[in-house]
């Protein structure tokens, strides 16, 4: 978010064109190995309860689609720079490049919010995946809050209805 672009045009400068390749490049590399690394672990590896299998796929959904976020990003703007590069610095090919980068950033900003809140909450309900995400501020107890039970039961009822509606299709 600190590292971005005012404009296409200060792409005409050769130092910052290489060093933007660069950076796509490392952080694509840092996205698959993490991916390829993360893939076989399983999820909620610390909840001390058993998630309704919606949850996990709700969670596991968001972890898929920031990761093709994360994945989309640094393409797309490799195909940016190679336009660019090959003196296409407008058209339909070039806004197509940028538009998909926009949009990547804005859906990664939403999913990495997504993903944060997900995390206060599971912190708060005390189910103890916070602790393997961060590693700070880790001794997780359920909240003496009164509401959290309630938006749990909520929750669960969701999740609840949810499986009972989609096991339907699946018979």
């Amino acid at each position: 978010m600190l590292k971005q672009l005012d404009d296409i045009s200060q792409l005409e400068d050769a130092n910052l064109l290489l060093f933007e390749v660069i950076f796509a490049i490392i952080f694509l590399i840092i996205v698959i190995l993490r991916y390829l690394y993360m893939r076989h672990q399983p999820t909620f590896v610390h909840s001390v309860k058993s998630l309704p299998k919606g949850h996990i796929f709700l969670v596991k959904t968001i972890h898929l689609s920031m990761y093709w976020c994360f994945i989309i990003l640094p393409l797309s703007g490799l195909l940016i720079a190679l336009l660019f590069s090959l003196g296409m610095k407008d058209g339909w090919m070039q806004n197509f490049a940028i538009g998909l980068h926009e949009f990547s950033a804005s859906l990664s900003y939403i999913l990495i919010g997504v993903h944060i809140t997900g995390a206060f909450y599971s912190r708060i309900k005390g189910e103890g995946v916070w602790s393997s995400m961060v590693p700070v501020w880790n001794k997780e107890r359920p909240t003496s809050n009164k509401l959290i039970p309630r938006l749990i039961s909520l929750e669960n009822e969701f999740f609840n209805r949810s499986e009972k509606f989609f096991s339907k299709f699946n018979k």
